[in-house]
């Protein structure tokens, strides 16, 4: 097997910039990047994509979700394809290489097996780029929708969400409107068969800072975290006055639920002392505006749980130990704690053969790289779930995501395209499909 690690071709490098520039001045909203989710700006910057496959003689054709499928076909259709893709839907005024860089990085790969089938021949195996809808939570609540609804996980109850920024629309609406048949997904029929792939590769900037603090222009992905979310959780005890209420007569919600906090900062730190992966937030803490004073013990304290882990066992322990620690505070305070149900992602383990082979081209070109688990959730979750073999690249990107101010290098963006196109095309061999 071809151990190389070609470089990406410098047209083909300056096509990237050029489009990188072209969807930052299209989907600027004068702060950030903004495109929606099944909105018209995903759906532009998918035809932008488009067109220039199309341009370059690649295939192309729209699901019945709307992801966008670009093919290379190769000349033995018996063969499972090897696939790449990413989203190009934003958060609201987010950065402009989030998901982008995946999808950009992937037409530079099958640009570049054209080229090279038209020097040494037409490849056996089809490559299959997926642009996909939806993978941002922030304007339905649910990631991941147009991969979910690729392989028939996309929930029916979904299409009845409202969009965040405007109550008004659901996202049955906003599917319809960009040319879905809503219908076939809401039948839950499959769009695309897990055994028609040989294995999937997604770039991605790492939206942490691990990469920029080691000082790594590449990150190898060993799993993706899943999740368990309390969106709803509360801590109710009884409203008093501050001066007239001795301490042993109170029942302080703030007090109860900043114990919960800290009892569970405190089993994080020593879960991670184990060698378990484990991250932990209470994202919003707030007594309640129209109520709340000075001179008040607050009766309530509403509030939001969330931890992430690659092991679905330490999730479910976390929660276990989460309602245990609750039900104690509630005993001592006098308060009663309520998580609310947990709303689950499960993780995904990314495939441990094309882990080693990208260790080992890395490792063979000199290039620095890290390895290390995706905090944040990506569509190739779905497809390792569906029982796809999957990989992801990270490129090192700083001021973190999920914000206007990333920024990516292009030196490592080309470094880290590299990685996925040597991936797409030796990954199958790998594999054994």
């Amino acid at each position: 097997m071809d151990s190389a690690l070609p470089p990406i071709a410098p047209d083909l490098a300056e096509l990237a910039r050029r489009l990188f520039a072209e969807l930052r001045a299209a989907d600027h909203d004068g702060t950030g990047i903004t495109r929606e989710t099944y909105g018209l700006g995903e759906t532009a910057a998918m035809r932008r994509i488009e067109k220039l496959a199309q341009q370059a003689g690649l295939a192309t054709e729209w699901d019945a979700a709307a992801n966008l499928h670009i093919t290379l076909p190769g000349t033995d259709p018996s063969l499972p394809a090897a696939a790449c893709g990413s989203h190009l839907d934003s958060v609201p005024q987010g950065g402009n290489f989030d998901g982008a860089a995946g999808v950009i990085a992937g037409l530079l790969a099958l640009l570049g097996a054209q080229r090279d089938a038209q020097r040494t021949g037409p490849r056996a195996r089809t490559l299959l780029l997926l642009v996909m809808r939806g993978e941002e939570s922030a304007w339905y609540g649910r990631p991941y929708l147009g991969s979910s609804a690729l392989f028939g996980a996309f929930d029916p109850k979904w299409l009845d969400l409202p969009c965040l920024q405007d109550s008004s629309r659901t996202l049955r609406d906003a599917m319809a409107g960009e040319g879905a048949e809503v219908a076939v997904v809401a039948a839950r029929r499959k769009l695309l068969d897990p055994a028609s792939l040989s294995h999937f590769v997604e770039l991605h900037i790492e939206q942490g800072p691990v990469m920029v603090a080691r000082g790594v222009p590449v990150g190898l992905v060993s799993g993706i975290r899943g999740n368990f979310r309390h969106p709803g959780a509360r801590c109710q005890g009884e409203a008093a006055h501050s001066g007239a209420v001795p301490r042993w007569l109170r029942r302080d919600a703030v007090l109860g639920a900043a114990d919960l906090a800290m009892r569970l900062d405190a089993s994080w730190r020593t879960l991670l002392e184990r060698g378990e992966d484990l991250v932990m937030t209470f994202g919003i803490f707030t007594t309640d505006p129209r109520e709340h004073a000075m001179t008040r013990v607050p009766g309530e304290v509403r509030f939001t749980l969330e931890y992430r882990s690659e092991s679905e066992a330490t999730l479910e322990d976390f929660l276990a130990l989460a309602e245990s620690e609750a039900a104690e505070i509630a005993r001592e305070r006098r308060v009663r704690i309520e998580l609310g149900p947990a709303v689950r992602t499960p993780p995904a383990v990314m495939d441990a053969r094309l882990l080693a082979h990208a260790q080992a081209l890395c490792g063979a070109a000199g290039l620095p790289h890290e390895t290390l688990a995706s905090g944040a959730g990506h569509d190739a979750a779905i497809f390792a779930n569906a029982g796809v073999p999957s990989a992801m690249v990270f490129v090192r990107n700083e001021h973190g995501s999920h914000n206007p101010h990333e920024a990516m290098e292009m030196e490592d963006f080309l470094e880290g395209a590299a990685v996925l196109q040597a991936l797409l095309l030796q990954g199958a061999e790998v594999v054994g499909r």
